[in-house]
């Protein structure tokens, strides 16, 4: 799945090479990707246990978070994903959550200023807060609904 979604990231990231009808396809699976992101979200937040660390329902999260960005970056997807129905209250919630997970245990959502030795701490995580405020702004560009909402 991980992989899939990675080719799907790809594809949608190279606007340039991209027709119309893959762009109706990719809207098309836009609300499946949706979908599939608000019900997988919270497995992201068992990624603050160390023993979680690889956690395939966890990375499947953050690529569709990465994918959901990236189509929300399109004019063509974003007016569509930003009218679906609980997308935005989803990311807000989730980035609440995870700012919360990032509080109570080692802040694995950020970048952090941690070294050991002259490593910096990577995790599969790493910057997914900042994944789901891109959304969110992406969500609220140009809909003054959505702004009042967040």
């Amino acid at each position: 799945r991980v992989t899939l979604l990675e080719l799907m990231m790809a594809e949608v990231s190279d606007k340039n090479s991209v027709t119309s009808e893959e762009m109706n396809v990719f809207v098309r699976h836009a609300d499946f990707l949706a979908v599939c992101f608000q019900e997988k979200c919270g497995a992201v937040l068992k990624l603050t246990a160390a023993a979680d660390a690889e956690d395939e329902e966890a990375l499947v999260t953050i690529r569709l978070l990465d994918i959901l960005c990236e189509m929300t970056s399109n004019n063509s997807q974003l007016e569509h994903l930003q009218a679906f129905p609980g997308l935005l209250e989803t990311a807000v919630d989730t980035l609440r959550l995870t700012h919360l997970a990032g509080k109570q245990a080692v802040n694995i959502f950020t970048a952090t200023h941690a070294v050991t030795g002259q490593e910096e701490i990577s995790h599969p995580a790493m910057g997914f807060k900042s994944h789901l405020i891109r959304l969110i702004g992406n969500l609220c560009y140009k809909n003054k609904e959505n702004q009042d909402k967040v």
